[in-house]
């Protein structure tokens, strides 16, 4: 039996490694995939996993096919570990500077994962936003679904954990090791790029051996 989506849970361990994600990078936004299980119209999510970006813009962020394998993956090892039904269930990313509501792109991405699975979500975090009023930063979050081409807010619950579970703990180690890699990548895309000064910088390290 199907049962419509009523709300999602989020593990709070899990809250903190997505938020220390979003709060990586004030310049472009940042994607990972959800982990946990859908009961009865409820979904919890209790893992994550960070997804290496294939482009990184200040307004979108992709990932390869390949990334999201590696969710799946993670899914099936989770299973087997806990004894569970683990899949991934939904994605995050983040919005530096600009407010928690989904763009178009967002809604459209949304929908293709519904396509996939009725009771995927996804979940924005607003970062490195000020309030106008008390000059603080602020950090927003919000969870939503497509409907008919726009975004549809789902209620959503952050659960306490009285512990960080091992898995969140390998995402925080591999967090600064997803970044390096990911400039690099970028720089050997730039390897030979025919403005000098470019090609300089992205090559200093091999000037330097």
């Amino acid at each position: 039996m199907t049962y419509p989506l009523k709300k999602v849970t989020l593990k709070a361990d899990v809250y903190m490694v997505c938020l220390e994600h979003a709060l990586s990078t004030e310049n472009f936004e940042v994607m990972g995939l959800l982990i946990g299980d859908n009961v009865e119209g409820v979904t919890s999510i209790s893992a994550m996993k960070i997804s290496s970006r294939s482009d990184k813009k200040k307004d979108r962020v992709e990932i390869s096919p390949s990334e999201s394998v590696k969710a799946w993956e993670e899914a099936e090892r989770l299973t087997k570990e806990l004894h569970k039904t683990m899949r991934v269930i939904g994605w995050y990313h983040s919005h530096p500077h600009i407010t928690i509501c989904p763009s178009q792109i967002d809604i459209n991405t949304q929908q293709l994962y519904q396509t996939m699975e009725r009771s995927f979500v996804g979940l924005i975090f607003s970062v490195f936003s000020e309030d106008q009023t008390t000059k603080e930063q602020e950090v927003m979050l919000t969870c939503f679904q497509s409907c008919h081409g726009s975004s549809k807010e789902i209620p959503l619950e952050i659960i306490y954990t009285p512990n960080v579970s091992i898995w969140c703990c390998r995402s925080m180690i591999e967090l600064p090791q997803i970044l390096v890699q990911e400039e690099k990548n970028v720089a050997e895309n730039y390897k030979n790029h025919p403005d000098i000064l470019v090609h300089i910088c992205n090559n200093a390290g091999e000037y330097r051996k």
